[in-house]
């Protein structure tokens, strides 16, 4: 056989007889094959993470998964809005709370907002002397439930969690 021979079989193969059953199986086998992964693939998050994610980036420069926060931190700022005392100490909780997984989303592995806070320095937050008199006073409340809040404390605190979370892009 010569080079123009094998070449003209491969480009053009004569299929008949058995060897046409078989084209002909393979070919439905490899459709149905095909159609299997285009419906699975379809029906899994697997390709919503991997290109409706990265493209959801893309198009509002802004990580995925970053709107959740900015609901949380709504709920957050509804509480402080019912003029409780006790709704302001839940609020400046649940604020550090939301700053902590902010932090830990970004890569710091801390087990609470303080060892993250130590890890890091003024150039990743700018305020950051502040979060840690704003954390302090969120030990307190946690560990103190006699500590008194006023809703002034309470919105400065919030203000300050709020810059923070601005710096990081969150919000």
């Amino acid at each position: 056989m010569t080079t123009s021979e094998i070449i003209q079989f491969l480009l053009y193969p004569n299929f008949t007889g058995w060897f046409l059953s078989i084209k002909i199986v393979f070919l439905v086998f490899g459709t149905f094959f095909l159609g299997l992964i285009i419906f699975i693939l379809i029906k899994s998050e697997w390709l919503k993470r991997l290109f409706l994610q990265d493209l959801k980036e893309f198009m509002t420069y802004r990580p995925y998964g970053m709107k959740k926060f900015v609901k949380e931190w709504e709920k957050i700022e509804k509480r402080l809005d019912t003029g409780l005392e006790a709704e302001a100490k839940l609020a400046l909780i649940e604020a550090d709370s939301l700053l902590n997984g902010v932090l830990k989303r970004m890569g710091y592995e801390g087990k609470s907002l303080g060892e993250n806070l130590e890890k890091m320095t003024a150039d990743t937050l700018s305020n950051l002397e502040e979060i840690r008199k704003v954390h302090k006073i969120r030990n307190n409340i946690i560990h103190d439930p006699t500590y008194r809040l006023n809703l002034e404390e309470a919105k400065r605190a919030l203000t300050i969690y709020e810059r923070a979370l601005i710096d990081l892009e969150a919000l």
